[in-house]
């Protein structure tokens, strides 16, 4: 076998909760309870929904350990469809679908510097009734002096089809070797809708007058108060692996959210 010891974790909601009994009562699975538990473990089983996953893979982002997801949320974009039958034989032959985060770097009002991984996108959002004001650099090079906005986000190819999308950004394959740059709500300049960067690009994005327009920055569910400058790239050092049953994998699931009419 390939995946020797086995561990499984789920959200507190009672669905989950009761696959996740049933599949150590059947197969003996190692239960997590506290998530610097992964001695001798090479792969994690997470019951619950996508933001579930989300919270999972951040917490095991340092142990480059493969993690497999059962559905029992709503959308399950980043999970698989639940099914006890077979579930070794399945977990076995898994695509690897593996992905880098986002690494943000945030200069903060009062001096400070804090950081933060994003598996989706890393986003400014204005924090008051005004509009933002932000410059954007990509590798040193000034390509929007004031972009006035609700906000701006990065992206990821595996995060594209989420918010990024919802605010009119491309839906970037997982080899696309792309970054998409979407704006929020922008006002000027009216027609700009975003652009796509190469994953290697470094993007600086510089607050204009924070203390009238204050902005906070988000790494999927983490936020930063008060920032004045961030710096985006991807963390090409950390690769998280995604596991997905044959014929759905998470370039499978994407292509197929390009070609969505309704």
């Amino acid at each position: 076998m390939k995946y020797k010891k086995i561990a499984i974790l789920a959200d507190e909601s009672h669905a989950a909760q009761a696959t996740k009994d049933n599949l150590i009562q059947k197969y003996g699975f190692a239960e997590i309870k506290d998530k610097s538990f992964v001695e001798g473990v090479d792969l994690i089983i997470a019951v619950g929904g996508d933001g579930f996953m989300l919270h999972t893979l951040h917490n095991h982002i340092e142990d480059g350990i493969p993690v497999y997801g059962i559905n029992k949320g709503t959308v399950g974009f980043l999970m698989n469809e639940h099914s006890e039958k077979n579930l070794l034989e399945k977990v076995e032959n898994a695509t690897d679908s593996r992905i880098h985060p986002l690494k943000m770097i945030c200069k903060c009002a009062d001096g400070s510097i804090r950081e933060a991984l994003a598996i989706n996108e890393i986003s400014l959002l204005r924090t008051t009734g005004q509009a933002a004001k932000i410059k954007i650099d990509v590798d040193g090079v000034v390509h929007l002096d004031e972009l006035v906005c609700d906000g701006v986000l990065v992206s990821t190819p595996a995060g594209s089809s989420a918010y990024n999308y919802s605010n009119g950004g491309m839906i970037l394959p997982i080899s696309s070797n792309l970054l998409a740059l979407t704006p929020i709500s922008p006002f000027r300049p009216r027609r700009w809708r975003g652009a796509l960067l190469p994953n290697k690009a470094k993007t600086r994005l510089e607050v204009l007058k924070p203390y009238k327009r204050p902005v906070k920055a988000v790494a999927d569910n983490f936020e930063v108060e008060n920032v004045v400058e961030v710096e985006v790239t991807l963390d090409e050092t950390r690769t998280i692996h995604l596991l997905f049953d044959s014929g759905h994998s998470l370039e499978d699931r994407i292509m197929r959210e390009m070609f969505e009419i309704c």
